[in-house]
């Protein structure tokens, strides 16, 4: 007679643990979505760029899905609750409207979470042709309305550098020519073509663009004097 409300006991214990491992998977998934976006954001009012350099990536709410595959959208959601380092800097099209993280290296959590910059290819603040890679059913739907002149803005914690589009090309996915290192510093756009093909798409969508002001914290010059290139 007395197992029973041991049995009970012992049932109603377990129940209110597991309740309790659930809800702490349901906090630890709530803060680290926003880790990324407050590494970035703390670092940068630390700047004299904090002004003006664009805001992280906001939370989920404020992600623009129209034009994202569902597979896609399931995928940034779970990436959401990955611990990753901050980002690079904050990459902008004012004409699309896209603002996203920039993350180190190209697997697909990083994918999923915002655009990666490609390995081999030069970090910000170098010399050489910086590559950036996203999903084009993800963050870089929007570069299928892009035009040759279009603004791009790669800001990070020193500089905010703005780019004019000079070049887009569709190029077969094994010509790495196109990330190659430039004489002046570039930016280099890479996502999969067609954009609305079904399955692994054959080709790639290259943007390619030329560094024309940055303006940021410098050796040689203060916070707001801007080179031309």
């Amino acid at each position: 007679m007395r197992v029973r409300p041991l049995i009970e006991k012992l049932l109603i214990v377990t129940g209110l643990a597991l309740c309790g491992v659930y809800a702490l998977e349901r906090i630890h998934s709530a803060v680290a979505s926003r880790l990324l976006v407050s590494s970035f954001t703390a670092a940068a009012a630390q700047t004299p760029l904090a002004q003006t350099a664009p805001a992280a990536l906001p939370p989920e709410r404020a992600v623009d899905f129209a034009g994202w595959s569902q597979a896609r959208i399931t995928g940034y959601r779970k990436a959401l609750a990955a611990v990753m380092d901050p980002p690079l800097g904050i990459l902008t099209i004012p004409k699309i409207g896209l603002e996203v993280p920039v993350l180190e290296g190209i697997d697909t959590m990083t994918l999923d979470r915002g655009a990666g910059r490609i390995p081999g290819t030069a970090l910000p603040g170098q010399p050489g042709n910086i590559g950036i890679a996203g999903h084009r059913d993800g963050f870089f739907r929007g570069l299928k309305d892009i035009s040759t002149g279009d603004t791009i803005i790669f800001s990070t914690l020193d500089s905010r550098n703005t780019y004019a589009v000079e070049s887009i090309r569709i190029v077969n996915p094994g010509d790495v020519k196109v990330l190659g290192p430039t004489p002046k510093p570039s930016l280099t756009l890479v996502t999969c073509y067609p954009f609305y093909f079904v399955g692994v798409a054959p080709r790639r969508f290259v943007v390619h663009a030329t560094l024309k002001e940055t303006a940021g914290l410098s050796r040689t010059s203060s916070p707001n004097s801007p080179t031309i290139y």
